[in-house]
This record gives C-alpha cells, sequence and structure tokens, in this order.
C-alpha cells in the first residue's frame, strides 16, 4: 500500500535545520524505529510539505527531502514579537511568575478572538515582557531522513479520534490520566495524563 489520504503511516525519522555554521546542519527531533512516529495522511497532523512530499512512498522506501519554509512554517514575521505590560504574567499572588515566565519558556495565550496560541518568551524587563507568536521553526528550512516502517488505512475510530481530539480514547473532555492506558494505549510520552501520542487513539488529543 502507498501513503495516500487516510493511511496511516508508521515511519522512522530525523529532522535537521540549519546549524550555526553555514553549511552544516543541527538534528533537532529523531523517531526511532523502536519508537516511531505515527500520522494519518490528509489530516492536518503534518505540514502540507512533508505530506505532498511523503505521498506515494510504500513500507520500507527511504526518504530524503527537504520542505523550504515557505512550505513549513513561513518566514519569521516581526509582527509576531510582542512587547506586554509585565503585570500580564502575574500569578494569584499579585506577583511576578517567575517559575513559569523566563526567557526561553513557551506560554499559552490567548488572541483577540479567543484562540490559544503558544508564545515564547524572548526578553524580560521591568515593566514588560516580549513574547514572540511565530512558530519556533518559522524561517527554517526542514530537512527530513527516515524510512517508512508501515502503510495502512486508518480506520474509522481512529479517524473519529483523529477529527475530534476533546474524545481521547473514547472519552470526552480530553485526556484523564489512565484512560489511555486502560483503553489500550502506551502510557508513556505523555507524561502528565499517560497518554502516547504516536499511539492512533491518543494523537493530536490535549494531552
Amino acid at each position: 500500500m502507498k501513503v495516500e489520504n487516510l493511511t496511516v503511516v508508521t515511519l522512522s525519522m530525523e529532522l535537521y535545520i540549519q546549524g550555526e555554521r553555514e553549511g552544516t546542519e543541527e538534528m533537532i527531533h529523531q523517531a526511532r524505529e523502536t519508537r516511531p512516529m505515527v500520522y494519518c495522511q490528509g489530516e492536518g497532523m503534518m505540514i502540507s510539505g512533508f505530506e505532498a512530499r511523503m505521498a506515494g512512498k510504500e513500507a520500507g522506501e527511504e526518504f530524503d527531502f527537504v520542505v523550504p519554509c515557505a512550505e513549513a512554517y513561513g518566514e519569521h514575521d516581526e509582527r509576531g514579537v510582542k512587547e506586554l505590560p509585565r503585570r500580564m504574567f502575574y500569578n494569584g499572588n499579585e506577583e511576578f511568575d517567575e517559575e513559569h515566565v523566563y526567557v526561553g519558556a513557551i506560554i499559552p495565550m490567548l488572541t483577540d478572538d479567543g484562540m490559544q496560541v503558544n508564545a515564547e518568551v524572548v526578553d524580560i524587563g521591568e515593566k514588560t515582557v516580549t513574547i514572540d507568536l511565530n512558530h519556533p521553526l518559522a524561517g527554517e528550512d526542514l530537512h527530513f531522513k527516515g524510512k517508512v516502517l508501515e502503510v495502512r488505512q486508518a480506520t474509522e475510530e481512529e479517524l473519529e479520534q483523529i477529527r475530534n481530539p476533546h474524545h481521547c480514547c473514547g472519552k470526552k473532555g480530553g485526556c484523564k490520566k489512565g484512560n489511555c492506558k486502560k483503553n489500550g494505549c502506551e502510557k508513556n510520552g505523555c507524561e502528565k495524563n499517560g497518554c502516547e501520542p504516536s499511539a492512533a487513539c491518543c494523537q493530536n488529543a490535549e494531552c
């Protein structure tokens, strides 16, 4: 079977971006055969540039390609860098939340229309905190190398779980500790809820 829409793809993979020195690369993610990555083609679980290059590949086939930033997370947009009042990051004790807000921290923020997005803290001043709403890989060309381990048709149950992420393992309201384990998922990986992100029943769940 070939990789096409609504197939579940299991693969080992290495992801590289440009290194600090010109002409070098830095590996930023690895999925080994013993702990592979699993996704459903055509369901938005991977960037479009990756899925386009995976289409048509078969189990046992190796791949090695670069997805330019325009087909990945786009160029870095300076409009996504915001300077916000420091008081917005106070905790319940009316003190600055140093435990969670520090340079390099990824914190959840709400947009004007109520959508939750992740932001990176890039600077903390006396009166303001500067955040970057760009994806951490914005502006990067992504080099993928790996091997397709298995390709199979997605089941109706898997598609329902992927398309309705709040129904993790058939439980309403998102993942609860132990639910995924009881419903056939491995228990390691999504540590705080006992979910395994690469297991079909927990993919895209808000673990």
